[in-house]
This record gives C-alpha cells, structure tokens and sequence, in this order.
C-alpha cells in the first residue's frame, strides 16, 4: 500500500476517533475502494439530535483543519433535517439522525463495501 493510501486511511481513522468523542453513536467506516470510485471511504454515524449534528460536524472540519490542514470540500444537508454530508474527496462522513439513518439504509445500499471499523 503506498503512502497515499495509507495516510487517507489513517486520516478515515482520526475522524472515526473525532466523531467517537463527540458521542456519537453506531459508527461505521467503510472500505470502499473495491466497489466504487465515489469515495475510497465512507464513514456513517448516527447523533442523538439536531444539535448533537450539528456539533459533530463542526468538531470535524475544525479538527481535521487544525490537525491535517484539510478543508472540507462539500457539505451538503442540514441538522435540522437529520443528515449532513461532509465530503473530502476521498472520505465522506454521513452524519444522520436514527429516523434518516433508517431511511436512508447506506449500510444496505453499500453492503458490499468492507467494514473496517463498526463501534456501536
């Protein structure tokens, strides 16, 4: 695996790390590499409330800016209506409320994708 990679990787893992300390709940990193050439990894939690989005979302791009120099290139959604997509290129993180997570089924769409990291 050349460095690249790895370094993508390992920045999937901080922002796993980031969203964990943030509470929030049954989050997901997926490989997706070998499916698709969408995203090499998707990471999908669930918060509790609006609020809660709202913070995990900004605690991403404030840290992964600080810590990595990377700026989110896309955001789209909105915590009030349950789903935010932070979207990096390489990485998309899919922040969603329990109803939108459901709703959405991004674990069923993508259920072929490799599941690296599953903390519940």
């Amino acid at each position: 695996m050349d460095n690249a990679r790895t370094d993508i990787q390992e920045l999937a893992r901080a922002m796993v790390d980031i969203i964990t300390d943030m509470k929030a709940e049954d989050i997901i990193l997926m490989d997706l590499r070998e499916i698709t050439l969408i995203a090499d990894y998707f990471i999908i939690c669930t918060g509790n409330s609006d609020r809660q989005l709202k913070a995990i979302v900004n605690r991403v791009q404030d840290e992964v800016h600080e810590e990595f120099g990377k700026k989110v290139w896309r955001v789209e959604g909105d915590p009030t209506g349950g789903w935010v997509l932070l979207d990096y290129g390489d990485i998309v993180i899919h922040a969603f409320t329990e109803e939108q997570r459901e709703y959405y089924d991004l674990e069923g769409l993508w259920r072929d994708a490799r599941v690296l990291v599953h903390i519940q």
